[in-house]
């Protein structure tokens, strides 16, 4: 991926991974916009990184996602590039029955939000001489951990809609690239990640992912530590590779 001179969109760039890459392409020279659902989290990033530009919408709402769309377009019309960072990750109570809401909360934000981002931006992304859709998925869209089954389902599914929109797109100038990133310490499930010695320092991981994003030939962009479980059936290992996460 060219990881200069674009102007580029980050959803979640408020917080943890998004907000690391937003720095991270903000420091190398591009406009960077980010979007998130609290005004003051983007406030704090946009202080800290002067010209940034920052919206907010609620990925879960069609109409919101639509909307938010037309006006990054409208103000930004050099827009060439689109990171689909939000998320959320709640485990959810299978057994005791209570979790179809955090379910259908966890498709609405992770899998819809992202496709209905892409479909309202692709337009604008295929007038442009070079343009490049990224989107976020997980180690668990490999091997998934139990207790959080419909978050692991949205990023097997960002993978394979990832891979036929690369298909899809090969003979355009929109290069689709997927970035999977392992347990990193972040506070995507609260403060416990964040200081999890069992998680990937968050600097450390978005510094191997901005020298892979600037070296590797588009496809997926996988840090060392995510190979064991995007390859864990390839390896042969998949069994034990779940156990691991899900232990007994």
């Amino acid at each position: 991926m060219q990881i200069t001179g674009n102007t580029i969109l980050i959803t979640g760039g408020g917080s943890g991974i998004g907000q690391g890459l937003a720095e991270a392409f903000h420091q190398r020279g591009n406009q960077v916009i980010i979007s998130g659902r609290r005004q003051s989290a983007l406030d704090e990033v946009i202080a800290a990184n002067p010209g940034m530009v920052g919206y907010t919408v609620d990925m879960a709402d069609k109409a919101d996602v639509a909307e938010f769309a037309s006006r990054v377009v409208s103000a930004h019309p050099a827009l060439n590039a689109v990171i689909n960072n939000a998320g959320i990750m709640v485990d959810e109570d299978v057994v005791g029955g209570d979790y179809l809401d955090i379910a259908e909360a966890t498709i609405a934000t992770n899998l819809l939000g992202p496709i209905r981002l892409i479909a309202a931006l692709l337009p604008q992304l295929q007038r442009q001489p070079r343009a490049a859709v990224l989107t976020v998925s997980s180690g668990l869209a490999f091997v998934p951990r139990a207790s959080t089954p419909t978050y692991s389902a949205t990023k097997a599914a960002i993978h394979s809609y990832s891979q036929s929109l690369r298909y899809l797109l090969r003979d355009t100038a929109v290069e689709v690239i997927e970035i999977a990133p392992p347990y990193v310490q972040t506070f995507l499930q609260g403060a416990h990640q964040a200081s999890d010695p069992n998680a990937m320092p968050l600097d450390a991981y978005l510094a191997e992912t901005m020298e892979l994003l600037a070296s590797a030939a588009g496809g997926e962009i996988l840090v060392e530590r995510v190979k064991p479980l995007r390859f864990a059936t390839e390896t042969g290992n998949g069994q034990a590779v779940f156990d691991l996460i899900n232990p007994q």
